[in-house]
């Protein structure tokens, strides 16, 4: 039986509610390549995300940092242990489902930015929205009132192209919040921003966590970042530990 979500079969529900964590990772293990020469990411990883909560994730460049973020947002699967997003164990879902539940439930922000050129930064945001076939007017509601919060309001008939750094990255920060998702997954999106404007998103996501009531990760390896983080977790050696 599915709920009216659309993203939840019976299979893959856990049990949900306040109190239960946003995000459970339990024991993940995942390897590229086999034999001598397979590269062990993660080896029995383990934590949980409560709601509402900020978390900065560190560890070292090729640490795992960006794989833990793609198996804990669906986009690939763990060679063993399992996710649990909002009540739902990910290992139970099929391709549709997995797909339904990005599209609907979490947020994804990077640190390339990932705009479409051709597409004004309102149409961007608008993306989303489009896919689900939300109703027009709603959907321009939706798109104004997100660049009005990342401070874009008077931007949105502008292309990337005619867009600064960081602009861009507020643009992607909006965008991946159209679908009113319940997780944001950020993987260094300061990354390509000078310090100053860096910290200025960092302190976006922080609002936009208040605001928006997500929750959020976010993949960082810069320092000063930190500190805005309700919790850090660190990537070391394929397992995760809390500072």
């Amino acid at each position: 039986m599915t709920e009216n979500t659309g993203t939840r079969s019976g299979a893959a529900l856990v049990g949900e509610s306040a109190d239960e964590p946003m995000v459970r990772v339990e024991n993940l293990h995942h390897s590229y390549g086999t034999g001598a020469v397979a590269v062990h990411a993660l080896r029995g990883a383990s934590f949980e995300l409560r709601r509402g909560e900020l978390v900065a994730l560190k560890g070292r460049s090729g640490s795992g940092k960006t794989t833990l973020l793609h198996l804990i947002g669906g986009l690939d699967r763990a060679d063993r242990g399992r996710v649990v997003i909002d009540g739902t164990d990910l290992s139970a879902l099929g391709e549709n489902e997995l797909l339904e539940l990005r599209r609907d439930r979490i947020g994804y922000i990077f640190q390339s930015f990932g705009l479409i050129p051709i597409l004004t930064a309102a149409e961007n945001v608008g993306v989303p929205l489009r896919l689900r076939r939300a109703d027009p007017r709603e959907r321009d509601e939706r798109v104004a009132l997100l660049l009005a919060l990342v401070g874009l309001a008077d931007h949105g008939a502008q292309r990337p192209a005619e867009l600064s750094g960081g602009q861009q990255q507020r643009v992607s920060i909006a965008r991946a919040l159209a679908n009113h998702p319940a997780l944001l997954l950020a993987d260094e999106p300061t990354g390509q921003l000078d310090a100053q404007t860096g910290l200025a998103v960092m302190e976006l996501l922080r609002a936009v966590v208040a605001s928006e009531g997500v929750t959020a990760l976010v993949a960082t390896h810069d320092p000063q970042l930190l500190g805005l983080a309700d919790r850090v977790l660190e990537l070391s050696d394929g397992e995760v530990v809390e500072h």
